[in-house]
């Protein structure tokens, strides 16, 4: 049975099914968002091992409990039906009401989560700060420089119409989420570099960045989703410009030791197959899902929701991962360089073996080449 730790609530940045874009703030540990996590006691599991190069198991042990951070495939799953073919199954899930790097990165330190649905970068990050981690799930935007997940917001009053305008400007960074490699990209793009702006590093929670913007604290941030109107409509005198970057990479990571776990990797291996199954529900019921997802969960307005889609675009299944672990590199690759981290081949954070359960789950329906 699957058991939800909330029904409602803000879900986080980019994740791994269509793009969450707002945050929630990280709380302690003690306080942290995982009720129906935390109840269970322990990771609800027999602790089974499984190699990390075996092939995955069918059969979930009866008592397996996987514990994810995935809240808008979760409203899809529910949505769709296909929540209660999990459930016949007997993959028993407890999900949590977050997502993204920071908050999943905290929960697999305290053991409270198993997977979580993000971005690139939180995968990384994790590798850097000694945390193990694997991407288990990987999709793509159909036409992704016509739908990125982000826009640059420009605070009231400031003029930035293009990307060399950025010179001089005060921009909102931050390090350890997929809106500072953003800004990396983006000033890398510009042919600028960190000394010619001024990066204030704050965290994205929320809508900081839409505060921050309104206050004239920045003059530039990085905005996705539901936090674009809610700009609009809170601060009429900004504005918002394209960056002409590729921004649209969606996993879903899982601690190690969870993938290692043989009846915990027997439950992803369905869950990876329901989450395919799930995205392109979601292709082919935009309105259903707007309604389960960005209205219901997200709080949006019916206008708002149909907006917020449309930005999103649609979503793919490549055919294999090859586009996805080179650009995934080069962003490792250009953090190392403009933020002093240890060399990393991100080979060692991809699991492959989900690669062919999920193109074979979308079946005729993936993305052919996923060109870069």
């Amino acid at each position: 049975m699957s058991v939800s730790s909330a029904e409602t609530g803000s879900a986080a940045n980019a994740a791994g099914g269509r793009r969450t874009r707002s945050w929630i703030a990280v709380p302690a540990l003690a306080a942290l968002v995982l009720p129906g996590v935390a109840a269970c006691g322990s990771s609800g599991s027999d602790g089974a091992q499984l190699a990390l190069t075996a092939a995955l198991p069918d059969k979930v042990p009866s008592g397996t409990v996987l514990r994810l951070g995935d809240p808008s495939v979760q409203a899809a799953l529910k949505a769709s039906g296909l929540q209660q073919e999990l459930d016949d199954q007997g993959v028993d899930i407890q999900y949590a009401n977050l997502s993204g790097g920071p908050e999943t990165i905290e929960a697999f330190r305290a053991d409270k989560l198993d997977c979580g649905s993000v971005a690139d970068i939180p995968s990384l990050f994790a590798a850097w700060t000694g945390t193990s981690t694997k991407i288990v799930f990987e999709s793509v935007t159909i036409d992704p420089l016509k739908h990125p997940i982000y826009q640059l917001g420009i605070a009231p009053g400031v003029s930035v119409r293009r990307l060399a305008d950025l010179k001089g400007k005060k921009i909102a960074y931050s390090p350890g989420q997929a809106q500072g490699a953003l800004v990396l990209r983006v000033l890398k793009q510009a042919g600028l570099t960190k000394d010619d702006v001024k990066l204030v590093e704050m965290t994205s929670t929320e809508d900081s960045y839409v505060t921050a913007l309104g206050s004239k604290a920045v003059d530039v941030a990085p905005l996705g989703g539901a936090l674009i109107p809610e700009y609009a409509a809170k601060y009429p005198g900004g504005s918002t410009i394209y960056t002409g970057i590729r921004d649209d990479a969606s996993t879903l990571y899982c601690l190690t030791s969870s993938v290692q776990d043989a009846g915990k990797a027997a439950a992803l291996k369905k869950y990876v197959v329901a989450r395919t199954k799930a995205l392109l529900w979601e292709n082919a019921h935009p309105d259903e899902y707007a309604k389960a997802y960005y209205q219901d969960v997200e709080g949006l307005d019916e206008a708002d929701a149909k907006t917020t889609l449309e930005q999103d675009g649609t979503r793919g299944i490549p055919a294999n991962w090859d586009n996805a672990i080179d650009r995934l590199q080069e962003t490792a690759d250009l953090l190392s360089t403009e933020q002093g981290h240890d060399k990393l081949d991100v080979a060692t954070i991809v699991d492959r073996r989900f690669e062919k359960i999920e193109a074979k789950a979308a079946a005729g329906d993936v993305v052919r080449g996923d060109a870069s």
